[in-house]
């Protein structure tokens, strides 16, 4: 592999490479042991522009548990972007302190620049509306680990598919994986973008646009809940109309299969009823488990420490 790689995208890893790791993040959850110190003397530079508690505290674990350290920061306004330094200049500088890097940014793009400026493995977790490979990877391990496979079930993904980069990044990753079919579940004023769609078209992926969420929910195998992100909306009357549209209360899920999955990428405010927490179909929990794990493996990849 080489030197200063990148992952930017899910799709800049292959099906056979994402399938890699799920097995490597099962070894690691069966003897964890076994992986205590493989990071031993490496640093793991965290640079998170934008706020996160999942995604930052995952990887931090992550290295940890890996018996290497961290660095980094978690705010725009605790580094020199608060001065107006370039994130090039940053990536520059810190590829000189650590080993690998991570870096959430509000402008979509900034990883592209990131991975033209770094000497060392570069991981994006998350630029603005557009890209979260490793929260895909989450996702990724936790319907298999449900399902047992990846393939051949019906998903339905619920609320904000315009600005929710998950959602681009689930649909992106599942359609590599044969026979899956996509119930999309949105308001008209936040359905999928129109070049998600053509990809589904040009993948002939079966799949249906609808507003109606009980409905839908007799179908799915997984159910993949997002919030209405206020922060990607510029008019606060059109969030406050939005926000709530969608509800998933034990009640919705009367006819739901025994076996379904729900899944959120989190964090949440309204969209499930805390009293689905306790319904054993409720993974989102479980899965930010599983992000802890794919991040894991991700990084001993990236470092090449994963044989």
């Amino acid at each position: 592999m080489e030197k200063n790689r990148s992952i930017i995208n899910i799709l800049d890893l292959s099906v056979e490479e994402i399938n890699e790791l799920m097995a490597l993040a099962d070894k690691i959850e069966a003897k964890p042991e076994d992986y205590w110190e493989r990071c031993k003397h490496k640093k793991l530079a965290t640079l998170f522009f934008e706020p996160s508690t999942r995604t930052r505290l995952s990887f931090e674990a992550a290295m940890l548990e890996l018996g290497g350290s961290v660095l980094g920061f978690a705010g725009a306004s605790s580094s020199s972007a608060a001065k107006g330094e370039s994130v090039a200049d940053t990536i520059e500088t810190v590829s000189n302190y650590a080993d690998i890097i991570t870096m959430r940014h509000p402008k979509e793009g900034a990883p592209v620049v990131a991975a033209d400026h770094t000497t060392v493995p570069f991981i994006n977790a998350g630029d603005g509306g557009h890209f979260h490979p490793t929260q895909t990877l989450a996702d990724l391990l936790t319907i298999h680990r449900t399902y047992g496979r990846v393939d051949n079930l019906c998903i339905g993904v619920c609320g904000d598919l315009k600005f929710g980069r998950t959602v681009h990044s689930l649909i992106d990753a599942m359609l590599r994986y044969p026979n899956n079919r996509y119930i999309l579940i949105s308001p008209e004023e936040l359905r999928l973008p129109e070049y998600e769609i053509e990809k589904l078209k040009e993948a002939g992926a079966e799949f249906r646009e609808t507003t109606d969420l009980e409905g839908s929910i007799p179908e799915l195998d997984i159910l993949y809940m997002t919030r209405v992100q206020r922060e990607r909306f510029f008019n606060e009357e059109d969030y406050l109309r939005l926000k709530d549209i969608y509800v998933l209360t034990p009640e919705k899920l009367k006819n739901a299969k025994e076996t379904m999955g729900i899944l959120h990428p989190l964090p949440r405010v309204n969209e499930i009823s805390v009293q689905v927490d306790k319904d054993k179909r409720a993974k989102y929990f479980y899965q930010t488990l599983c992000g802890k794990q794919m991040r894991m493996a991700l990084i001993l990849k990236l470092l090449g420490l994963d044989k």
